[in-house]
């Protein structure tokens, strides 16, 4: 990430700098990168957008109508837990070809009993972004953002949800695990 910033592109969609299509990002994606990019002027030239059919949203069906190799999604989820009256959410993000660790993992990560998917109406309505859409980018403050460490590797890339389903943000693996506040662990993310 060093030199000058590239837009980072992949299989045949056309991006653009995120902060130049507003119209594609939720409210609070947009003023999380908006924010960030005021702290760090390198993410304005390295995340892109790019607006997708919202039917195909879904990874393995983007990636292959897409050309985009399943190596650079990454896949986003919230998960919950308690430790007595005291509840923990994070969002967990992992590359797509794993599953988050929610169980073991995750569950040490929190310190709570038990972990689950936070449910979709509250996701939802706690995030101000759509279903299938979810990003690490703009999530509520007091969320925990665990990024896999796969993410730091030079190379890497990052495709993920943009807060909106009709499109998808992408950028380096190691700018997404600079973003203030994401906490890198090593094995977020597991094969079954």
């Amino acid at each position: 990430m060093s030199g000058n910033a590239t837009l980072p592109t992949l299989g045949d969609l056309v991006w653009a700098p995120a902060l130049e299509r507003p119209d594609l990002l939720a409210e609070p994606v947009r003023a999380a990168l908006t924010a960030w990019a005021d702290a760090d002027p390198r993410v304005a030239g390295l995340v892109a957008v790019t607006e997708i059919d919202p039917e195909h949203a879904e990874t393995a069906t983007l990636n292959e109508l897409h050309g985009l190799p399943p190596e650079a999604s990454a896949n986003c989820v919230l998960v919950a837990g308690k430790r007595g009256e005291d509840e923990r959410i994070a969002a967990c993000v992992v590359p797509a070809s794993t599953f988050a660790d929610v169980n073991k993992r995750v569950r040490k990560l929190l310190d709570v009993r038990k972990a689950s998917f936070l449910p979709m109406d509250r996701a939802v309505a706690e995030s101000g972004m759509e279903y299938g859409g979810i990003t690490p980018v703009g999530l509520p403050e007091g969320y925990r953002v665990l990024v896999d460490s796969r993410f730091t590797e030079e190379g890497t890339m990052a495709l993920m949800g943009s807060g909106v389903r009709r499109s998808k943000l992408l950028m380096p693996g190691p700018l997404l695990c600079s973003m203030p506040g994401v906490e890198v662990t090593e094995d977020l993310g597991t094969t079954r």
